[in-house]
This record gives C-alpha cells, sequence and structure tokens, in this order.
C-alpha cells in the first residue's frame, strides 16, 4: 500500500496526521472485495461464484465502500505506525488512541484517499536551568513534645478497651460505633448516603460531618435527627456554607484504659526494650529520620518548582484525564467502594465528580510536569543504576526491614520491580546532584508536627 503522511503540531502536545492512500490502492481495495464478494453470495437466478459484477455492485455498492474504506483506513493507519523509521516523538501515547478527525472521508475509486488523524504525543520538554538555584526551607528540631506526642500515640495503641456500663452517656474520649445517613426535607433517608459501622473517637473529629458534639451524650441503641449548619469557610469545601440533616444511631459505646508511661509499657511496645527511656531513645532516632527525609524532599521539591518556572510542559489532556481517573480511582478503594457506588455517593453530597475532580486538576497538572523533567533530566544525564548499586539496594532494604536478603532479592528480582526499583535508585542520584549542585538557605523554624500534617 502506497502511503503518505504530513504531521502538524497542535497545542497541548497534540497532532494532526494527514494520511493520503494511493488511488490505485483504493482501486485495488475496492475490487479485492468485490471479487471475494463474488466468490461467496448468492443471488436468486445464479449460481454462487457466477453473480455479474455489475449486478453485485448495483445491490450491494454501498456497502462495500463502507467496509472498503474501513479497511483502507485501518491497513493505513497500521502502516504508519508499524513503520520503524516514525520518530518516537510522533507515535501516539499508549492511551491516546488515535481518531479521524471529522466526518469520515468519500471513497472515490478514481481518486486517493484522505482523511486526517488527531492523536496526542510526549511533551517535548527543554529543561532549563537546574543548576546555581536558590531555594529556602524551613529549620525544625525534634523536642520533646514531639516525643511525648508519640509516647501517648503508643499508650493509644495499647489501651484496653473495655465496654461501658448500659445506660451510660458518651463522653470525651469514648470509642463509638454508629451507624448515619443524610436526610431529606421530609426527614426521609437519602438512597447512597448510609454508612454502617463507622468508628471513631469521640472528640476527635474525625468523621465525615464532623458530628461529635450533636452526639456527645447519646446512649447504646439511641437515635437522633439534628440539622447542622457548616460555615463558609469549613474545610470540607464541598460542606461549606450548607445545612445538613443527618441521622446518627449509636450501636456500641466503648472506654479505653490507657497504660502507665513506665519500663512495663516499654516492654509491651517490644520486647527489644527493657526501659521507658530505650523506649524514648528509638523513638527519637525514628522521628530524626523521619524529618530528615522530609526536609529533604521539601527541598527536591521547591528546586523541582524554581526547575519549572524555566521548563514549560505542554502537557497532553489524554495524560491528565488518566491521572485524574486514577486518582478517582483510588478515592473508590479508599472508601472500600466501587466508581459507580463513589459516584453516587459524591452526587448526593452536592460534590458530584466533575466538580472534585477539577479541583484535583492544578496539583496533577503540577505532578506531571515535574515528573516529565525528572524523567528528562535522568536520560539527559545518563544517570543509570548498575547491577552493583541494585545490589546493595538490596541488602540495605534487607537490614531496615528484617526481612532476609534471599527474600528481599525473590521479590525485587521480577522484571516489574527490579526496573521500579532501578528508576528509584537513579531517581535519587538525580536529587543527590540537584542538592549538590545548588544553594538550599535557612528559612523560618518551624515545628514537626507541623511538618507532618502538612506533607503527611
Amino acid at each position: 500500500m502506497t502511503v503518505s503522511k504530513k504531521l502538524e503540531k497542535q497545542e497541548h502536545s497534540a497532532v494532526k496526521l494527514a494520511v493520503t492512500i494511493g488511488k490505485d490502492d483504493v482501486l485495488s481495495g475496492y475490487d479485492k472485495l468485490v471479487g471475494e464478494y463474488g466468490r461467496t453470495v448468492q443471488i436468486p437466478g445464479f449460481r454462487k461464484g457466477k453473480v455479474p459484477r455489475d449486478i453485485l455492485e448495483r445491490k450491494f455498492g454501498e456497502a462495500f465502500r463502507t467496509e472498503v474504506l474501513g479497511k483502507l483506513v485501518e491497513e493505513a493507519v497500521a502502516s504508519v505506525f508499524e513503520d520503524e523509521s516514525l520518530p518516537q516523538a510522533e507515535r501516539p501515547l499508549p492511551y491516546s488512541y488515535p481518531r479521524l478527525e471529522g466526518e469520515p472521508p468519500e471513497l472515490k475509486l478514481d481518486a486517493p484517499l484522505s482523511f486526517v488523524l488527531s492523536y496526542d504525543v510526549m511533551p517535548q520538554i527543554k529543561v532549563g536551568q537546574y543548576q546555581g538555584l536558590e531555594v529556602e526551607a524551613p529549620v525544625v528540631e525534634i523536642g520533646d513534645e514531639d516525643l511525648d506526642r508519640e509516647l501517648e500515640v503508643m499508650r493509644d495503641r495499647n489501651a484496653v478497651v473495655l465496654d461501658r456500663d448500659e445506660g451510660l452517656a458518651a463522653v470525651t474520649g469514648d470509642l463509638l460505633t454508629v451507624n448515619y445517613a443524610e436526610l431529606n426535607e421530609a426527614g426521609e433517608v437519602l438512597a447512597g448516603t448510609e454508612r454502617q459501622d463507622f468508628a471513631f473517637t469521640l472528640g476527635s473529629g474525625l468523621n465525615l460531618f464532623k458530628f461529635d458534639e450533636e452526639v456527645k451524650g447519646m446512649k447504646k441503641g439511641e437515635t437522633r435527627d439534628f440539622e447542622k449548619v457548616y460555615p463558609e469557610d469549613f474545610e470540607d469545601k464541598d460542606l461549606a456554607g450548607k445545612t445538613k440533616k443527618l441521622r446518627v444511631t449509636l450501636t456500641a459505646l466503648k472506654e479505653k484504659k490507657l497504660p502507665d508511661l513506665d519500663d512495663d509499657l516499654a516492654q509491651d511496645v517490644d520486647e527489644q526494650y527493657k526501659t521507658l527511656d530505650d523506649l524514648k531513645a528509638s523513638i527519637r532516632e525514628r522521628l530524626e529520620k523521619d524529618l530528615e527525609k522530609r526536609l529533604r524532599d521539601i527541598k527536591v521539591s521547591k528546586l523541582l518548582e524554581k526547575i519549572m518556572e524555566n521548563s514549560p510542559v505542554d502537557l497532553p489532556g489524554s495524560m491528565i484525564s488518566l491521572e485524574l481517573e486514577s486518582r478517582w480511582r483510588n478515592m473508590a478503594r479508599q472508601f472500600n467502594t466501587d466508581i459507580e457506588a463513589l459516584d453516587r455517593m459524591m452526587a448526593n453530597s452536592g460534590g458530584g465528580k466533575a466538580r472534585i475532580i477539577e479541583g484535583w486538576r492544578p496539583d496533577v497538572v503540577k505532578a506531571l510536569q515535574s515528573r516529565l523533567i525528572v524523567d528528562t533530566l535522568i536520560k539527559e544525564l545518563s544517570l543509570e543504576a548498575g547491577e552493583e548499586e541494585f545490589g546493595k539496594e538490596l541488602e540495605t532494604m534487607a537490614v531496615q526491614s528484617g526481612a532476609s536478603i534471599e527474600d528481599i532479592k525473590k521479590y525485587y528480582e521480577a522484571d516489574t520491580m527490579k526496573e521500579y526499583l532501578k528508576e528509584d535508585i537513579k531517581e535519587r542520584k538525580l536529587f543527590d546532584l540537584l542538592l549538590a549542585e545548588n544553594k538550599v538557605i535557612k528559612g523560618k523554624k518551624g515545628k514537626y508536627v507541623d511538618l507532618v500534617s502538612n506533607n503527611g
């Protein structure tokens, strides 16, 4: 098949590819199809395979042209993209299947067949300045309050949970299990808003509708209907400025008995700790390592933001849409539900998929731009992860996890996992280089707890 093509770049890393099939191939494709039908079709008054061509064309002419058109376009598209000489930069992204622009082309047997495909390609990135930059990072240290907070978490984890006596009212700190749902104006349950066996600590605010105060004082088995008005500046934008009618039933009421902060607690946490001081030392070491990692991530993130300012990335729409849909699927998994149920849940809460996804778009665009710049720099700087580095990484992971090196190797020697780990090694090499070749100045003093809440 004789195929000619002309590619025209569009904005947002899209292209239009004009394809032309020679008229001889058009006629040959048509003749071939008519011949195939002529050998197999049966028409009253004619023997099989003996139907004159002009009769076939009068009876099936339109169908012939439609089928030939489809086959020619399909073969031409395959020919274009199977051509090894086609540059990678002109090939469609895996999730951007080429589509016909405009109306289907008209098939003429005495003329070439032309049509236009549109699809997205990988953005072409020219990375700007990435050396000699200056960014600011907060100054944070692990303090006694951070240590105390972690100890309280461990006390909470080792608490004994007991049923409260029948007839007692729920108070702050109690563990509540509730069923709840939204109500309409008539006081009827809105389908899709029901939630069963939801457990939370009263006073923590760790529930979607923040109804801690409304359920305080409830007794096991009690049901309450109430209205809750959310201020315009409420943290959840889907609830801000709205009034919700809710029904909550308290199905279980428990209390925690916290252990004393002593050597026994340390030994209950892990037998490797003999005293409370041993536990404190281990916690501080863990927090210091976590702080170091978080500060490194902040520095790298700020450097990448600087680099992005001078490295425009024209993201294709299909790439953004794919990432947004991926986040939506992840959200469904977090809610332990499917996509359809999540759609209904968010629609009933006043959010709606479109609105929520649009709110994610700026962060998604930024993350994709950053990712592409990182990949481009790794390639341009020829950063590699050799077998020796791969082996050392496995050894480090075995020590940190407490697993055997054999088990770690077995897991990561699979092709996909091995490549994933090697990519991670190359990325860390790049970040080490960026931190070494740019300047990070001290910013404002901050607290570890704020760092965790903002970046956790």
